[in-house]
């Protein structure tokens, strides 16, 4: 499976606008900084919702594209289809494991909510390598969105999965949430 990053639509400066708006302050044209991006994405004020990253899986699992499209705030999915008149192959000859394109546009905030369940060890392996090459596809364009990107026990705190992994009882976990805390990632 390979991910390809296909670029960001919006601006830092169309959230930092937006922002002035909620908060009476006139439009400017400054870039803002590493810091205030962290700091409103990690307050997951909804102006993060005008930054758009795009991005297409090539070769993914089709279960594991299943996985995905249950996804759906703040997200839009294009999966290829296996339709029998578009393939000439019967769907019912394919199984949950052959692979498709799967072609995605997603806001900042649905990133950060899909990172929560899709980077849990309680999600599929698959599941997470898929989502940690697409995080790690945007890195260096968008290293603050990156670094917000945590599973459910690191973004809460605490784990309150019915059976839990057990990542939160160890060192490592204390010091992801620690970095997670300090913007340290």
């Amino acid at each position: 499976m390979k991910v390809k990053f296909l670029g960001v639509r919006g601006s830092w400066n169309d959230v930092l606008n937006s922002a002035r708006t909620t908060i009476h302050m006139e439009h400017g044209e400054k870039e803002p900084s590493s810091n205030w991006k962290r700091r409103m994405l990690l307050a997951e004020h909804s102006p993060i919702r005008l930054l758009n990253i795009k991005w297409k899986w090539f070769d993914l699992k089709y279960w594991v594209s299943t996985h995905f499209v249950r996804h759906w705030l703040g997200i839009e999915h294009y999966v290829r289809t296996q339709r029998d008149d578009r393939t000439g192959i019967a769907r019912d000859d394919k199984g949950q494991g052959s692979f498709v394109e799967h072609e995605a546009v997603a806001n900042a905030q649905a990133l950060i909510n899909i990172s929560r369940k899709r980077l849990c060890s309680c999600a599929s392996v698959d599941t997470r390598i898929a989502w940690k090459e697409l995080l790690h596809s945007i890195k260096d364009e968008e290293p603050e969105l990156y670094n917000v990107c945590v599973c459910d026990c690191v973004y809460r705190g605490y784990c309150y999965e019915h059976t839990s992994c057990g990542y939160h009882k160890t060192e490592q976990y204390k010091k992801e949430l620690q970095a997670y805390r300090d913007g340290i990632n």
